[in-house]
């Protein structure tokens, strides 16, 4: 099966998912590993299977990969994305369905994954700022910070390596 893993990281997190897709998948089917660009482009014509990561920007993926996205046609995508708040399924099924509207709908989105990932420190910093404003809100925020600073952990990649697993093999190589 060939396949390309385009996506953008901002803090390193969604990079660790595309390491492990080509961990998972192996490099000799691989025709592309890196940032939305026209070599992605060029590759995702001949590509079986699209992996598309994101970094999660105002509830959805970030320009560059919005803008790769609603450029495919006819093509087989699988979705992954990390995000600082991950307490909560729901979240991120709400965000996976945002950015599946970059997508038209003459492509087939064979999956969808997210976990969450720790933020720059200059996230904390600002929701230090709000205490005084909102001390409950803050602590709240802070504490998310603080438990997402260990992720994507080796869990989350395990996770994510067996989902790949399950949808190479159920959906596109049976």
């Amino acid at each position: 099966m060939k396949y390309l893993v385009v996506y953008s990281s901002r803090t390193g997190n969604t990079a660790l998912l595309a390491e492990q897709v080509r961990k998972t998948l192996g490099e000799e089917s691989c025709l592309y590993f890196g940032a939305p660009s026209e070599a992605a482009e060029a590759a995702a014509k001949e590509a079986e299977l699209i992996f598309a990561g994101f970094w999660t920007d105002k509830g959805t993926c970030e320009e560059a990969m919005a803008e790769f996205l609603k450029g495919r046609q006819n093509a087989k995508v699988l979705l992954f994305g990390t995000a600082g708040f991950g307490q909560s399924q729901e979240y991120f099924d709400r965000i996976l369905s945002n950015v599946k509207s970059h997508l038209n709908e003459s492509n087939t989105v064979e999956g969808a994954w997210m976990c969450q990932g720790k933020m720059p420190e200059s996230v904390r910093k600002r929701y230090e700022a709000m205490g005084e404003q909102d001390p409950e809100r803050a602590e709240q925020l802070i504490a998310n910070f603080d438990q997402a600073l260990g992720h994507p952990d080796e869990k989350d990649l395990e996770e994510f390596r067996r989902f790949i697993e399950k949808i190479v093999a159920g959906d596109i190589c049976s």
